[in-house]
């Protein structure tokens, strides 16, 4: 069994000389009962991770400082690291008020819409003396699958550069079935060779005869 571990200080998992993945892996061995290979991955800009400015956040507000004061930091050195857009919501208890409420910051813009849009979705609680106030991120930092876009869009010209065109030279100008381009009638001829007074040629003849 392989465990991948990204955080933000990986010295804190890691400890002095390794102790603490140790006590890790032991756990997690007795756990599963199998042999696990523990491996951990610094992620350089913690700032830019959702999550991590979610779990950011909700440590501070552990320690009771001023909601307003921790989402516009977050946020300021979230877009200084280069992101097109950040959102912050932190909803509960929020300065031990006794009816809760949701409050929300942002900068920029978040397409939340948009397929393409690379957007990141981090969420924590922070457990506080009043009881427990969430806190959701979103942040942008662009859009993606650009090429397959284009790609997208010359799809459909090709197809119509394929497809065959109908041959409409053996068809003439009033040979349609239910047009209006045929020849209209004379104004005494019906069928079956009687005229606009209903009388019969081939009978009148006959008794003529």
């Amino acid at each position: 069994v392989r465990v991948f571990i990204h955080c933000a200080k990986p010295g804190m998992v890691i400890g002095r000389g390794g102790v603490e993945i140790e006590k890790l892996k032991t756990e997690l061995e007795a756990m599963v009962g199998k042999p696990v290979a523990v491996n951990v991955f610094e992620i350089k800009n913690p700032d830019l991770n959702a999550q991590l400015v979610a779990e950011n956040i909700a440590s501070q507000l552990e320690r009771r400082t001023s909601f307003r004061r921790a989402m516009k930091q977050a946020i300021g050195r979230t877009m200084k690291l280069g992101a097109k857009g950040v959102k912050v919501s932190c909803g509960g208890r929020l300065g031990g008020a006794e009816i809760a409420r949701t409050e929300h910051y942002h900068e920029g813009t978040i397409p939340l819409q948009t397929l393409r849009a690379d957007i990141e979705y981090g969420f924590w609680e922070a457990n506080t003396t009043y009881g427990k106030i969430g806190v959701k991120v979103w942040i942008y930092r662009g859009e993606v699958l650009s090429e397959n876009a284009n790609a997208a869009e010359r799809r459909p010209e090709e197809r119509r550069d394929r497809r065959p065109r109908r041959n409409d030279g053996n068809r003439r100008d009033g040979d349609r079935r239910f047009g209006n381009n045929a020849g209209p009638r004379s104004g005494g001829e019906r069928r079956f060779g009687r005229n606009a007074g209903g009388r019969n040629f081939n009978k009148s003849n006959e008794g003529g005869n």
